[in-house]
């Protein structure tokens, strides 16, 4: 295979700006091992080096080899060895400090022969073009858990830094990924783990390509695994995975296309090198293909502007109108980012226009790098930051600044003539529709003379929405701001599956007697809203459908904890709606004994309806607030410090109650929060769900409130729910039609109910099965009493269950399904039991290589309607105190167990408990619970210890490996961990490393039998 010298390179776009897919003969069958093939010719085309590369030996002597051509250095045998070991193979460190040395710390201390150091390169990320590209294939490792193969590997001046793994067309993508998941539990990890070097996966079955990061992988084993202590910040998993796409946004899917885009050496190099960031959480985030293109178009305009003598002119900036909930924070900080390092910009200002959004923007970009862009909570410091003064009066150089348009503009009226004001300065407006941009607006492009001003957007202002009276606070977004210089609308992210669609339900509260006089209506309407009697009912409504929307018998891995469900915001049109909301939430929360925590937040705002639909702001300043909403806002507070062990009530910090609202929201510790406008706007919680809205909306601030809604998460959230209390529907539809199109309706809304339970018909005329057809299939050819037969019958029963799971993952939030829903508890128990039983049988040929590659299971579904251990004892506590445990009810017991993913591996503990249960005396007042906990002990204890005899372990190391485990809820068998439980044994031979695998399977038995219930 040729390879290719860099002759000349340029400064081309990440991401091509127009791309025409090719036309391939759809007809011709393509075997794995064609698209593989094709796949590594077409990148020795594009410059890639090819090498038949097949074991870890072969790796290292080429990694050698690459580096000391990077560096134009010569390490000597034992330099190399202590540079390799030290810093390169360390397999302590794992995935997370390997990706540190790859985005932070790329360049490492060699300390040479002599007793001098030398800077060593990793890769490049000055002069991208001068890194070593390679390809690898059919890697083999036989140093994990299991022997495994890869596909393709990409290196990177020799470190694998991606990794490719293929299906043949027609298989699911989802398969591809899961190989990815086994790799990372069985080898990736193995002998010197340089596969834990790899940045991002690509996974492909010809037809569909997608990408992702490491830490996607890796968070997502370690939430299966219910991690405690895990910093992850959400789940993650397929659905994070993303498409790459041309700058119009035209998603790009075959492989060979995206072959020729995303792998374009330019292309692969720039993402790698200035498009990804590991945060303070330890996460990698890749960079979409629209937040590099806006990032791109900003530093373009910024380069023309400056030759051009644009500076301080219109020409000089532009907006950036990005969807909500697409990541615009994340575009806006890597922009920052990229143009403060530009030798002719003096400073970057990202301005934001209330204070709420200033103190979760210096987290968001702290969670970026830490200390990166420096906040302010005055004027007094902005001044010191723009005169690049520390707190001492000592020089100090301020490169990027987050501050509000507030204080921005109070700099500058009080510092005419101030030098920052001649200095070339890019200012960054984050949602910069506000109403507050008008006179504030015409101040700050006055005081400085060379600006660069550019304006992120998810609804912008344009004629037909703008304010009619001239005023300049509402003009449009283009006539302050400039070009558009990138589009990635709602109906762009739902498409590429960046963010959920949303369902709606329209409760009708009230009827209206006369609908002649619009503006009469609109009076006697708003204070009959506010009456109790309307309250109280809407209160009861989303406290009876609380579970089903927000979907709170689900059980998921979370931050490293297990949480129920999701949360909610619960919105009121005014501050003495939501006064009235939080006393009848608290009064029925308390009567029914329904165990949820709710919180409140409002501070003085006008309530003035915008004509635009802007939702007005609300300050934390609370001393305009009437007797009334002070009182209750001190209860509301003074609640919370009950419930949260805080003391905001008797400080009366508000901001930081704020603060700290946010926070148990984004940790799913408030389950609903009642506000007036506060955190409708510019809030972010991938764990809330649903939207209880009491309010009028309309245009942005519509979109906005809505947009809370639908961050991805896991394959349980599906959409956004809105609980509309006010009939919204033309607002809605007015709404999605502005910020998407005419046609984004059907796209931006989930369709009916009818559509999901009798199926419906795309416009290419695919069909989608619905329930009522499922379940039909279901009971036709697998009923309750017949078991699948063969490979054939038992794939076709996990495609056809699988699809009714997910179709009522969606068919549970309307109201309706509760009784439509064709199978009993009994029967929807049996069935899950069949499926998670072809589950384990499955996923016992996936650990021995034995891969099905078209079997998909939706697991993280089936727990929706998990049986766990408190309902499982709750049963046994009732057949006992009726003394009829018999062997009927233990059947019904055990069946039960069967349908559950987390009680499966603990069913012979439960059978022998239950046998326990039946010799104690019905009268005896001990309560079965406590039983459960003396027997788990005992027979944990009895299990360990025959364990230890069995294998001749030692006590202490096995005791302490097992104890550590539970306590963070995961079984580590890598590195030496293992070993030290062990007796001493030969080495040679290949009995220890049998012995081992014995071990470790022994030690996965137990831990998956006791997890979850010690």
């Amino acid at each position: 295979m040729t390879a290719y010298n860099v002759v000349a390179s340029s400064d081309d776009s990440t991401v091509v700006s127009e791309y025409t897919p090719e036309q391939f003969e759809s007809s011709k069958y393509q075997s794995e091992a064609e698209l593989e093939k094709e796949f590594i010719e077409l990148l020795g085309r594009q410059g890639y080096s090819y090498l038949p590369i097949h074991s870890e030996s072969e790796l290292i002597d080429n990694l050698r080899t690459q580096i000391e051509k990077l560096n134009d250095f010569q390490f000597s045998d034992n330099e190399w060895d202590r540079f390799f070991n030290d810093v390169l193979a360390n397999t302590n460190e794992g995935i997370v400090e390997k990706t540190r040395i790859i985005q932070q710390n790329n360049v490492q201390v060699l300390k040479r022969d002599d007793g001098s150091t030398k800077n060593i390169t990793i890769i490049n990320k000055k002069n991208i073009h001068k890194n070593y590209l390679q390809v690898i294939n059919q890697y083999v490792n036989n140093d994990g858990l299991h022997d495994n193969r890869y596909d393709v590997t990409i290196l990177v001046n020799g470190l694998p830094l991606i990794h490719i793994e293929l299906k043949r067309r027609g298989i699911a993508l989802k398969e591809a990924f899961n190989q990815i998941d086994r790799y990372q539990r069985e080898s990736f990890w193995s002998s010197h783990g340089l596969f834990e070097y790899v940045q991002i996966f690509v996974i492909s079955n010809g037809t569909h390509t997608k990408y992702y990061s490491n830490t996607t992988r890796n968070s997502h084993i370690a939430e299966m695994k219910n991690k405690k202590g895990s910093k992850k910040k959400t789940s993650n998993s397929f659905e994070f995975t993303s498409y790459w796409a041309d700058a119009n946004n035209h998603i790009i899917t075959d492989l060979i296309d995206f072959t020729k885009t995303f792998f374009a050496r330019h292309s692969i190099l720039n993402i790698l090198t200035r498009y990804c960031v590991l945060t303070s959480e330890d996460l990698l985030l890749v960079m979409r293909p629209y937040q590099i293109t806006a990032t791109e178009r900003i530093l373009n305009r910024i380069n023309l502007a400056t030759n051009y003598h644009r500076e301080g002119t219109i020409g000089a900036g532009g907006y950036i109108w990005h969807s909500t909930g697409t990541g615009k924070t994340l575009t806006s900080f890597k922009t920052a980012i990229l143009a403060s390092q530009l030798d002719y910009i003096d400073k970057v200002l990202f301005v934001v226009d209330r204070k709420d959004l200033d103190y979760q923007t210096m987290r968001e970009y702290d969670r970026f790098e830490k200390g990166a862009a420096n906040g302010n909570t005055s004027t007094k410091i902005l001044e010191r930051q723009l005169s690049d003064l520390d707190e001492k009066g000592n020089p100090h150089e301020y490169r990027i600044i987050v501050t509000t348009i507030q204080k921005l503009s109070t700099f500058v009226k009080r510092n005419q003539g101030h030098p920052i004001s001649n200095k070339r300065i890019v200012i960054i407006f984050d949602e910069c529709h506000r109403s507050q941009f008008g006179e504030m607006h015409h101040q700050i492009t006055k005081f400085f003379k060379k600006y660069y001003l550019f304006g992120f957007t998810g609804t912008p202002i344009f004629a037909p929405n703008a304010n009619k009276n001239n005023d300049p606070a509402y003009a449009t977004t283009p006539q302050l701001f400039g070009d558009r210089l990138h589009t990635y609308t709602i109906v762009n992210a739902i498409n590429d599956g960046n963010v959920l669609p949303f369902r709606i339900d329209y409760i009708n509260t009230m009827k209206m007697k006369d609908e002649s006089d619009v503006n009469v209506e609109a009076i006697n309407s708003e204070s009959a809203m506010l009456s109790m009697k309307r309250i109280s009912q809407i209160v009861s409504y989303t406290l009876d459908h609380y579970d089903q929307k927000t979907k709170r018998n689900t059980f998921y891995s979370y931050k490293g904890k297990k949480v129920s469900g999701f949360n909610s915001i619960f919105a009121c049109q005014s501050i003495p709606a939501a006064v009235r909301y939080y006393s009848e939430f608290r009064k029925q929360i308390d009567e029914r004994n329904a165990g949820l925590k709710i919180a409140t937040i409002f501070s003085y705002a006008a309530n003035e309806e915008q004509a635009d639909g802007i939702l007005e702001e609300e300050n934390f300043d609370t001393s305009m607030l009437d007797a009334t909403g002070k009182e209750v806002l001190f209860i509301a507070m003074s609640d919370y410090d009950q419930q949260f062990h805080s003391n905001f009530a008797v400080s009366g910090d508000f901001e930081a109650y704020y603060k700290d609202i946010s926070m148990r929201m984004k940790n799913r510790e408030i389950d609903i929060l009642i506000v007036v406008n506060m955190f409708l706007t510019g809030f972010d919680a991938t764990t809330l769900s649903t939207l209880w809205c009491d309010k009028n909306l309309k245009m942005h601030g519509l979109i906005q409130a809505f947009s809370r809604t639908n961050r991805i998460l896991n394959s349980v959230k599906t959409f956004g729910n809105i609980v509309c209390f006010r009939n919204l529907s033309q607002e809605v539809e007015d709404a999605i039609s502005l910020f998407g199109d005419k046609d984004a309706g059907s796209i931006v809304l989930l369709k009916d109910y009818k559509s999901y339970y009798d199926g419906y018909e795309e416009k290419d005329g695919r069909h989608h099965k619905g329930y009522n057809e499922l379940i039909n299939e279901l009971l036709s050819k697998y009923p309750p009493d017949t078991e699948p037969f063969g490979e054939k019958q038992e794939k076709e029963f996990i495609a056809i269950f699988g699809s009714i799971l997910r179709v009522m993952n969606i068919l549970n939030s309307f109201d309706q399904f509760e009784n439509d829903k064709l199978l009993t508890d009994r029967q929807m128990q049996d069935f899950q039991s069949r499926y998670l039983d072809l589950y384990k049988k499955y996923r016992r040929k996936t650990d021995k290589a034995d891969i099905e590659d078209d079997v998909i299971f939706e697991i993280e579904l089936v727990k929706q309607i998990e049986v766990n251990i408190d309902y499982i004892l709750n049963l046994v506590q009732k057949y006992h105190n009726d003394n009829c445990l018999d062997d009927e009810a233990t059947a019904n017991i055990l069946k039960a167990v069967d349908s559950s993913v987390q009680l499966r591996s603990k069913k012979e503990l439960i059978a022998a408990f239950l046998a326990r249960v039946n010799l104690m005396p019905s009268d005896e007042d001990k309560k079965v619970t406590d039983e459960w906990q003396s027997f788990v002990k005992e027979k944990y204890d009895d299990e360990v210890s025959q364990l230890i005899a069995d294998e001749k372990l030692k006590e202490d190391k096995t005791r302490s490996l097992l104890d550590k485990s539970f306590n963070q809820g995961e079984l580590k068998t890598g590195g030496t961990a293992i070993d030290d439980c062990m007796p001493p044994m030969s080495r040679f031979g290949g009995g220890r490393a049998k012995k081992k695998l014995r071990i470790i399977d022994k030690f996965k038995t137990l831990f998956e039998k006791f997890s979850g219930i010690m």
